[in-house]
């Protein structure tokens, strides 16, 4: 007696093997072009090369936030709540001021964007800060 093998058609093995490689391009096309929402934070404009700002050294309001979360403006210690009294004050009497304040490296994070908060709220149009190099 001869035996016949018979033989099964075998499915394409490189057929799946195309499709996981179509389905995984097409996720990454999805995630290149899809928008991500992001928090952004605060938006300062920065001024640009071509017209430097000249500020008028008197119309500087100079304030230095402390470690201890101390503000100290005109060598006075001041309350969150009397910083926007006296930033009203001189914007009343300079709408063009500066308002430039010196951080410390030390404080909380809160404190400055307390203080950052308020100055926008007040609508100062120029606004700067820095670190305190500690001298």
């Amino acid at each position: 007696m001869i035996k016949r093998f018979v033989r099964h058609d075998v499915e394409d093995a490189g057929s799946s093997g195309s499709l996981n490689d179509l389905s995984f391009l097409l996720i990454i096309f999805f995630i290149v072009i899809a928008g991500f929402n992001v928090n952004k934070g605060f938006l300062l404009n920065l001024p640009s090369k071509d017209k430097p700002i000249i500020v008028n050294t008197e119309d500087i309001i100079k304030c230095t936030l402390k470690a201890d979360g101390t503000i100290l403006m005109d060598g006075k210690n001041i309350l969150m709540e009397d910083l926007s009294c006296k930033i009203e004050e001189k914007l009343k009497k300079w709408p063009n001021m500066t308002f430039l304040l010196t951080i410390s490296p030390e404080t909380p994070y809160q404190n400055v964007v307390d203080v950052i908060s308020t100055v926008r709220r007040l609508k100062v149009e120029n606004f700067s800060f820095r670190m305190d190099n500690g001298a």
